[in-house]
């Protein structure tokens, strides 16, 4: 299946009843825009407690977290069910996704890593703001984050300091990359570098990174609406974790003939 939150979009192959193995080298096919399908991450579900997914970036890598991807795939498993909430199985842990209502997904991401090791960052240091200019906030979301708050996210130039922050030594695991400015009470305006893809219309673990990191630093309030580039999502940090509710679109079926 090809799908998309807010434009970050997915190729999903759904391997329950079948011996299918899906490698890196798969996924750097499937993801060239040219020659494949294209893909910002490659979403593979497997069986689970209700199901398994793992993840892999456009440039084979994988990544134990994608937000906009489970909620599609939450939105399809409940379509496909009929349920109207689902407990799915990830590298980041166990998240529990529910129909939000209106055409709308819900997923927990679980709670965000504050602490520096959990990050990861290279050694001990306060995440709050780092020592990089423009002193960003560093926030684990399952995968790593480094959020600038800005005048005015536009004005960036996202590729060059995307890939330049992206590669930043105090990342050993490479980075998620968001510029963000506040439009107004609990409004962010946000754009997205993600590590492995480049930059992408919206990115559901930036976002909950971002809403976690403007939280922190006194900017909002722990429930915010965030515009990205592909449109609007909605973040909640609440006492069990991260929330995280929005649009979800299936584009197509195609069969994989690996």
């Amino acid at each position: 299946m090809k799908m998309h939150g807010l434009g970050n979009d997915f190729v999903v192959i759904d391997t329950r009843g079948t011996d299918l193995a899906v490698t890196s080298a798969d996924a750097v096919a499937i993801g060239d825009r040219h020659r494949g399908v294209g893909f910002d991450q490659l979403a593979v579900i497997s069986e689970g407690q209700d199901l398994d997914l793992l993840f892999y970036n456009s440039d084979g890598s994988t990544s134990a977290a994608c937000g906009n991807a489970t909620r599609c795939i939450a939105r399809y498993e409940m379509d496909r069910t009929g349920r109207d909430a689902l407990t799915i199985t990830t590298e980041r842990g166990t998240l529990y996704a529910v129909d939000a209502g209106q055409g709308l997904t819900s997923v927990n991401m679980g709670q965000p890593q504050l602490e520096w090791q959990d990050v990861p960052l290279s050694h001990a240091m306060d995440t709050l703001e780092l020592p990089i200019d423009g002193a960003p906030t560093a926030t684990g979301m399952g995968n790593p984050h480094c959020t600038f708050f800005v005048d005015d996210a536009e004005a960036i130039d996202l590729a060059a300091r995307g890939a330049e922050i992206e590669h930043h030594p105090l990342y050993p695991q490479r980075t998620n990359v968001q510029f963000a400015n506040l439009v107004g009470p609990d409004h962010l305006r946000m754009r997205v570098w993600e590590r492995g893809v480049g930059i992408t219309l919206a990115s559901g673990s930036s976002s909950c990174a971002t809403a976690v990191a403007a939280a922190r630093r006194g900017l909002t309030g722990r429930k915010v609406r965030i515009d990205l580039d592909g449109g609007t999502i909605h973040v909640d940090w609440r006492e069990d974790g991260v929330w995280m509710t929005g649009p979800t679109a299936h584009v197509f079926d195609g069969v994989w003939h690996g």
